[in-house]
């Protein structure tokens, strides 16, 4: 890993840690805090009295986001929505940002998209799920080029952009992990990028522990793991006591690695190493040697961008399950949408 890397890694660590509670770091950045609140509530006004504008596409959007900085399983959610309306027989197309890509341009995400182009979550969210997925500075952008490609879709879902209010929304979903709203301080006090509570149609917490009241979903690593190719190896068949077995290096580059290093240690894997990095790291400082003699095993997202550089990598998916009264309730808002001409 390299320094710059190692930086950043510290420095989300730090906030995450100051952000949990109400220590001196978070009352020495609460006055800076309330005039980011004062420029947050200014804009939401901008928008509301029509100066600023809120664009609206001819098919009902669902925006998925959250009101904490940081990973909260967004991007699961979105992938189990898609898997839950495709089950229905409804044509889902996905946009997004696409954070961390170099490009600025508006695209179609396809399988064999360069990441530094769409960005690894909507490259995910594509071999996942098989939606049309396009990205684009501007939702509306990337949702007006979607549906233009595909004009069959019924249904657009945003991943991220709870506070992209130039779309407009017809359903939103905010996404909560255990850490809830932390100490509850907005930026950089705290993790809040807006005050909460706020109105969503659906909260749904990703954790273990809601901090709480909304639906909940069950998350758990598979027993198997995907190579490149598609094909599958089952996580018993690493184990150092079969034949010829090198040693598991376990790698994430997501908001809580160690999160994803303690559920492989609870499916029964012995981990030689494990390396964190910051989220989104994008893997090409990395060198191929500090693999070597290993059996690397990574999240589905990193797998995206280390396939590239290691197309032996081990890509270990993550199994997300809403509770059933979560769609019940997405189906009945959802209804009335869909019949609306």
């Amino acid at each position: 890993m390299t320094t710059k890397a190692t930086l950043l890694l510290a420095l989300q660590r730090t906030l995450v840690q100051a952000w949990t509670r109400l220590g001196l770091l978070a009352w020495l950045l609460w006055p800076v805090s309330l005039i980011f609140g004062l420029l947050a509530a200014l804009r939401r006004g901008l928008y509301k009295v029509g100066l600023y504008k809120t664009q609206k596409l001819p098919v009902p959007v669902i925006v998925i986001g959250n009101v904490v900085v940081g990973g909260s399983g967004k991007t699961p959610v979105v992938m189990a929505i898609v898997k839950h309306l495709h089950s229905s027989g409804i044509q889902v197309g996905v946009i997004s940002r696409g954070y961390g890509r170099m490009a600025t341009d508006c695209r179609e995400v396809f399988l064999e998209s360069a990441i530094q182009d769409v960005g690894d979550e909507p490259a995910l969210i594509k071999r996942a799920t098989s939606a049309p997925v396009f990205v684009a500075s501007s939702r509306f952008e990337a949702g007006s080029a979607l549906l233009t490609a595909y004009p069959e879709t019924q249904v657009v879902l945003c991943d991220d952009g709870l506070q992209h209010l130039s779309l407009h929304r017809d359903l939103e979903i905010c996404v909560f992990d255990d850490r809830g709203v932390g100490n509850g301080f907005l930026l950089p006090a705290g993790p809040l990028r807006e005050a909460w509570p706020r109105s969503a149609n659906l909260v749904l917490h990703t954790g273990a522990q809601p901090a709480f009241s909304g639906f909940k979903a069950q998350r758990a690593l598979a027993r198997r793991a995907i190579r490149a190719d598609g094909s599958q190896v089952e996580l018993s068949h690493l184990t150092l006591a079969l034949p010829n077995a090198k040693p598991l290096m376990a790698v994430a580059a997501i908001a809580k690695p160690e999160e994803f290093f303690s559920m492989l240690r609870a499916l029964g894997l012995q981990l030689a190493q494990t390396i964190a990095l910051p989220d989104h790291y994008d893997f090409k400082s990395a060198s191929s040697n500090e693999y070597m003699g290993y059996n690397v095993i990574c999240t589905e997202k990193d797998a995206v961008k280390l396939w590239h550089k290691l197309p032996t990598a081990l890509a270990v998916p993550l199994e997300f399950t809403p509770e059933p009264a979560f769609f019940a309730k997405l189906d009945n808002l959802m209804s009335p949408l869909l019949a609306s001409p």
